[in-house]
């Protein structure tokens, strides 16, 4: 199976797997994807970090609020040729695309993406997606 097409089974699954658009509390939200049977197999989280434990703090991608909608950070070394992110990939509450954003770790050495959100409201979904140890989740109320 080619990377696209896990990566859309996943999405596909993700979608399926996991409700909790109604969760007010971020904290609360984290706990419920944490806690989902998928969490740690299929994707991975900092809570359920699964075969990929020592990895969760460089991988989880962080995001934060901004004027025109939510920046994406990965902290996570861009090494041409060996080990990168991939991409940043935006989901709204219905885990339904709305932007994704590839990196090139010849010219970029962080994984920063900024998304313009338009009419979005409740949780929004950020997927990072690492050549070698595969894709973390983190959601945000917006």
């Amino acid at each position: 199976m080619d990377r696209r097409s896990f990566i859309r089974i996943g999405m596909a699954g993700a979608a399926t797997g996991i409700i909790a658009p109604n969760i007010v509390l971020a904290g609360s939200l984290n706990n419920k994807i944490s806690s989902n049977q998928m969490a740690g197999g299929l994707y991975y989280t900092k809570d359920s970090p699964g075969r990929w434990k020592k990895k969760a703090g460089s991988h989880s991608p962080i995001l934060e609020k901004t004027d025109a909608g939510i920046q994406v950070i990965t902290g996570h070394p861009m090494k041409p040729n060996d080990h990168w992110i991939v991409k940043h990939i935006l989901l709204d509450k219905d885990f339904k695309f709305i932007d994704e954003k590839f990196f090139n770790p010849a010219k970029e050495n962080t994984a920063i993406s900024n998304f313009t959100l338009k009419g979005q409201t409740g949780v929004v979904y950020a997927l990072s997606v690492c050549n070698k140890h595969d894709s973390w989740l983190t959601a945000l109320e917006v």
